[in-house]
């Protein structure tokens, strides 16, 4: 579904992602995991437009997006949620939604100014597209209240919901389960679960392996801005680089682990923190 080849970018001397080489199956979900600082922000922003690679190509359903501006990748079928909540929170939970909708639409400045047949359409279908897309998150009864007065997992459906209204085929998260507590992110899960079965494919970067270890089909470990691991969760949490780069660079002890149903972890796996445990 989506081909990166030997991408990078670098700021002056830094590289943030060097010469990554990797491929999304479609109906899967993805995990992107790192040490902070690996890179994995920068490579969702590569992928989805907001920067420009310096090497390399993104080829998305057969198509080169490499050099596309964000809103035409977003036309193609990437949405993508950010790592704090980008809502309005003064707008209603609704008109949040429609906003991420009008990427479909064809309306212009002047067709907003005069109210124009075209702008109203665009609008009927941006209401219908955004109910929709909250229909999925769970939130179509909220849809009247200001966006603001919810929860903090209420307000990350809302961001959910707003790439949902543009209807993609690949959905970025990036960190979609931070400030949630364990029944907050249980819940996450289960709706990320519900959007793949639906017909979406997810990418997500996350910290709280708990999530990553119980959801995620393959995994791609970054470290330092290359791609040092990828394959499934047992696969990742054996390999020598991954145990290094978790162990070796950070203070507080790895963050990997193969046991995520009560099984016992593998031999050689890097193990859960108590706090990823629990996170």
């Amino acid at each position: 579904m989506l081909e990166v080849k030997n991408l990078g970018i670098h700021f002056g001397g830094n590289h943030a992602v060097q010469d990554v080489t990797a491929s999304i199956e479609a109906g899967k979900i993805t995990a992107i995991i790192g040490p902070n600082g690996a890179g994995k922000s920068t490579f969702f922003n590569l992928i989805s437009g907001f920067y420009q690679p310096t090497s390399g190509s993104i080829q998305f359903l057969g198509q080169d997006i490499t050099r596309l501006p964000t809103h035409d990748v977003v036309a193609r079928g990437i949405a993508r949620t950010f790592q704090t909540t980008t809502i309005y929170r003064e707008l209603s939970v609704l008109d949040n939604a429609m906003i991420g909708h009008r990427v479909r639409t064809r309306a212009g400045l002047w067709d907003a100014l005069l109210r124009t047949g075209r702008e109203r359409h665009d609008e009927e279908e941006s209401r219908a597209g955004g109910m929709a897309a909250l229909e999925r998150v769970g939130l179509a009864a909220q849809a009247g209240l200001p966006a603001g007065a919810l929860t903090q997992e209420g307000q990350k459906r809302v961001g959910i919901a707003m790439a949902l209204s543009s209807d993609p085929k690949l959905l970025l998260l990036d960190e979609p389960a931070a400030g949630m507590n364990p029944e907050e992110t249980v819940n996450l899960m289960a709706l990320i679960r519900e959007l793949v079965v639906g017909g979406l494919s997810v990418v997500l970067v996350e910290h709280k392996m708990s999530l990553v270890m119980g959801l995620a089909d393959e995994i791609l470990v970054m470290h330092h801005g290359q791609k040092i691991a990828e394959g499934t969760p047992a696969q990742v949490s054996r390999d020598p680089a991954v145990i290094e780069a978790y162990l070796g660079s950070h203070a507080h002890g790895g963050q990997m682990g193969q046991a995520t149903n009560g099984d016992a972890p593998a031999p050689g796996a890097v193990q859960l923190t108590k706090e990823s445990k629990h996170a």
